[in-house]
Parts: C-alpha cells; structure tokens; sequence
C-alpha cells in the first residue's frame, strides 16, 4: 500500500518551483550548503546554483538564472568581515543579491531571503537591507532547517525538521558514491550539485511526502 501511495504521488507531483541558492563554495560550508539542499527540496523547491553555468558571460547567465526562480536564497555568513587578521573580501554574494533585488523590484514575482549566522552582523556587512528580515541559522544544519520554516512558513508544502533531518542522513551517506560516480573532487561541481538535488528529491518522496 506504501509503495502505491509513493508511485501515486509521484505521477501527480506537479513541476516545483526552483529556487536560486547562493551560497559560499568552500569545504567549511559543506554541511549547510548541504542542509540548503535538503530543506528547500523538502519544501517542494527545485535548487538551482551557479555551480551549473559554464564560463563566459556569466553575468548574463546568472541573470538569467535568478530571473527563472521564484525564490532566491542568498547566504551572507561568509562575508567574513569580523576575521582578524582580515580575510579576502567576497563580492559575489552581496552582488547576487542585488541583481535577485533589482530584480524583484522592477515588478517581478520573485521573492528573496537573506540568511546569516550572528544576528545583527549584517548590520555592518550591508546595512542597506536594514528593516528586511534576516534568517540567522547560527552555522547549524538545524538551525538552517528552523529558519528555512521560518522562510516558507506560507509554503503548501510543510515539512518538519525531523524529516529534513532523515533527508539529510540519507544524502550524507550518499556522498561518497556521489563523488566517486562523477569524478568530482568536491561537491562543489556541476554534477555532483545535479546528482546530490535528484538524491535530495529522492529521499523526500520517501522520507516527507509520503508522511504528508
């Protein structure tokens, strides 16, 4: 009955919609930017990255990629601003959120969210969004988890964090095979992106929709 109830809500699963994940690409963010997988699938969002873009006119093509989402998610926690001795600025974060912004105001429907792990931190980092909500996760898997319902508190799809949290096991031990099937060197890659979102999707077919 289980199994025809999956099959079932397989064939009736309508297109999701993408959301845009702009987050840092280094191994000490490993962990959340697969929490970040993890819970927008489980809300019935399809992550998109830059990962997936090839080189020349990037600009452009990520224009274009914020312009095919309904969400953005835009993780500012990297900034790095409070490192003593001072670490390499990075610009490509804030920049993205601007054009998501830019984007979205021109009349767009298009709504973005901007994440952070210290409260009132980005304060300093951009005090221009100062009056907009900011999701502080405090460089948790769970607390990525708590402020993504938080975000899509409106969401049709509702997720709880225990079932977000057996998504994400079940990803975790899929890692390696995930590197060693597409000859990444890091997650941090268009295939290995691609294959951990169809795992992601897989495992809440089975972990979050057919408890819903």
């Amino acid at each position: 009955m289980r199994r025809q109830r999956r099959v079932l809500l397989r064939k009736s699963k309508q297109p999701a919609e993408e959301v845009f994940l702009n987050l840092p690409y280094d191994s000490k963010f490993e962990s959340l930017y697969l929490a970040y997988i993890v819970g927008t699938s489980a809300f019935g969002l399809t992550p998109r990255a830059t990962l997936e873009l090839p080189t020349g006119a990037r600009l452009d093509r990520i224009l274009a990629l914020i312009q095919s989402c309904r969400y953005s998610i835009h993780d500012l926690s990297r900034i790095q601003i409070d490192r003593n001795p001072p670490a390499t600025p990075r610009f490509n974060m804030p920049f993205e959120l601007g054009l998501a912004v830019a984007y979205q105001r021109s009349g767009h429907n298009h709504e973005w969210m901007v994440f952070e792990q210290v409260n009132r931190r980005i304060m300093k980092s951009l005090s221009d969004l100062n009056g907009n909500d900011v999701y502080i996760h405090a460089g948790t898997v769970a607390g990525i988890f708590s402020e993504l319902c938080n975000a899509f508190v409106r969401s049709r799809h509702q997720p709880t964090v225990p079932e977000m949290w057996r998504v994400y096991r079940g990803l975790r031990q899929a890692l390696l095979g995930v590197l060693h099937q597409s000859g990444a060197r890091s997650i941090f890659e268009a295939r290995a992106f691609r294959d951990l979102c169809t795992i992601a999707s897989g495992l809440v077919d089975r972990y979050v929709l057919t408890n819903s």
